[in-house]
């Protein structure tokens, strides 16, 4: 039972993560320009540092999702 829960855990969060990194995605894809002037007040970036560090800081997210929901969880359905 206990298993099952994690198992289910993990699958919310993994569902959950990517949910976030899709809302991020549409935001900076939809919303660029304007998402670029709220941080533009406290960071002095440029267009394209500003889309780097956004394209970096995703594919961070992402390997973070993988690492820590997506592979647990494959383990945990191997395993029971």
């Amino acid at each position: 039972m206990a298993m099952e829960a994690g198992q289910d855990f993990l699958l919310w969060c993994l569902g959950l993560n990517y949910g976030i990194l899709l809302l991020w995605f549409l935001v900076f894809r939809f919303a660029r320009e304007w998402m670029h002037r709220l941080h533009g007040r406290w960071f002095l970036l440029a267009p394209e540092q500003f889309d780097a560090l956004h394209y970096a800081a995703m594919a961070a997210y992402k390997i973070g999702i993988l690492l820590f929901n997506l592979v647990p969880w494959l383990a945990l359905k191997m395993v029971f």
